[in-house]
């Protein structure tokens, strides 16, 4: 497609990092990616599923059969045709070649993959998975002639608006816009530079001009709001923030019920959420925020650690037979200044707690080490609830962040809920399954916020979506321009 008008401008974008050059190994980095990469559906603002790279689709009524028909005339960016044998190709390498990987879940459901056309595609199930369309967004469609398709690829041909230009990676990635994106009249700039440093003060690039587009903290995006060279917009769904227990190599006393209970209670989630988000945090105890449709309300109702209980916290630790002031405990987490609220918070009860604050790669490098007690993190929007269920299984995708739960009864109650067609058992098996969780006391929930997008004014034409992602079907940084 051709450009109607001249592209101008940078445009400088900093929300998450980048981890990978390979769409299809990533560990949660999807706010860089999609701007390169595209899918065959899309996650539309209020979270339903849009056609994206596939015009249409449609899935039978007994769950088995769901049919894509691909858009027409769209080439990859190494001028290859993306087409019915190219998805495939994606397909297979996704279900045969990534372990543990984001759609583990959907790939082992897989039975064949068939391309009656260049046009269409024909996904067979062995049995029903209700998150397959929304899971798919997140399945990056690459030419299967990008360098490394056999390994590693470092080097992706995408579909979408830019291209992989410069990566250094923790620094900046450099994306040129597509000069033969499929969409008349995107995109409108002539790049996007995404900083990668972990280390920014985002608020004050901001209002030096040095950033377009930030990720902001709560505090910050307040203040934002109040200049009017500034727009600031939530994300669509949720973050949601937890303390989790090393699962799969847990040391004494942490190993034991009663100390994780311990623990519980002296969390103080409304002073946490309040320090996260101010009057914007909600306390619940569930993935997922009120309002959603998978939030249990009777579940919420019975949080026991909706409000600190130190007196209650000392004696379960007594019934232990634990004395904190001898235990120390070793508690890892992002450089998060809400990870230093929680540490407070352990603390008062005497443990002996050493605090080691790491950059993204660092924190899942010790977290897979599994020589930690305790972890203080947060997880982002998601294209379907699955894909927050999927990291609390066995074989799921990074699955350290919640301290690598290895529970196989869990596992079928999670499997059981992703093949209930009906929306309503659907919910009750995850209710179940959440019950479960709660009872292992895997990790605890704080709460929930919904993490703040701000933009200069000269930026046009940008919306936040439901999920981190800065390049959609309904919009993003495809259809923006500077001023």
């Amino acid at each position: 497609m051709a450009q109607d008008g001249p592209r101008r401008g940078v445009l400088r974008y900093a929300t998450l990092g980048l981890d990978t050059a390979d769409p299809h190994r990533h560990t949660g980095s999807i706010a860089v990616q999609q701007a390169y990469v595209e899918a065959l559906t899309s996650i539309g603002p209020d979270g339903g599923v849009e056609p994206f790279l596939a015009e249409r689709f449609a899935v039978s009524e007994d769950g088995l059969t769901a049919t894509f028909h691909l858009r027409p005339g769209v080439v990859f960016h190494d001028g290859s045709a993306m087409d019915a044998a190219a998805v495939r190709a994606n397909i297979e390498r996704v279900r045969d070649r990534i372990r543990g990987g984001w759609l583990a879940g959907a790939m082992r459901l897989i039975t064949a993959i068939e391309a009656p056309d260049a046009a269409t595609l024909v996904l067979r199930l062995s049995e029903p998975y209700a998150p397959l369309l929304t899971s798919l967004s997140e399945l990056w469609i690459v030419s299967p002639r990008s360098p490394g398709w056999e390994g590693t690829i470092t080097r992706p041909a995408g579909t979408g608006p830019f291209l992989f230009g410069q990566w250094q990676p923790n620094l900046r990635l450099l994306a040129p816009a597509n000069p033969r994106y499929w969409r008349p009249g995107q995109p409108q700039l002539e790049a996007v530079q995404f900083d990668l440093r972990g280390d920014v003060d985002k608020g004050l690039a901001l209002r030096a001009g040095d950033l377009h587009i930030a990720e902001v903290p709560q505090d910050v995006a307040t203040q934002l709001r109040a200049d009017p060279r500034f727009v600031v917009q939530g994300l669509r769904d949720t973050t949601w923030y937890f303390l989790a227990f090393n699962n799969r190599r847990p040391r004494p006393p942490f190993d034991n019920p009663l100390v994780r209970r311990a623990l519980g209670h002296a969390l103080d989630k409304p002073g946490f959420m309040r320090f996260v988000a101010g009057e914007a945090g909600v306390v619940t105890n569930q993935m997922v925020a009120p309002g959603n449709l998978y939030f249990d309300e009777a579940l919420h109702a019975a949080d026991p650690y909706r409000a600190p209980d130190l007196d209650q916290a000392r004696a379960l630790l007594r019934e232990a037979g634990v004395d904190p002031g001898r235990t120390a405990i070793e508690m890892v987490s992002w450089q998060e200044p809400y990870a230093q609220a929680a540490v407070q918070m352990v603390r008062r009860l005497g443990f002996r707690v050493t605090h080691t604050p790491l950059d993204d790669i660092g924190a899942q490098r010790r977290l897979g080490q599994y020589d930690w007690d305790i972890c203080c993190m947060a997880s982002g929007p998601r294209a379907d609830v699955f894909l927050r269920w999927v990291r609390l299984m066995s074989d799921g995708p990074n699955p350290v962040l919640w301290g690598g739960i290895q529970d196989p009864e869990l596992d079928g109650m999670i499997r059981a809920a992703a093949a209930e067609p009906a929306l309503e058992p659907r919910r009750a098996k995850y209710a179940q399954a959440w019950a479960r969780v709660a009872e292992k006391h895997y990790f605890l929930v704080l709460g929930h916020a919904a993490n703040q997008i701000a933009w200069r004014r000269e930026v046009r034409g940008f919306t936040t979506g439901f999920t981190w992602s800065p390049h959609r079907a309904d919009g993003g940084i495809a259809a923006t321009s500077l001023e």
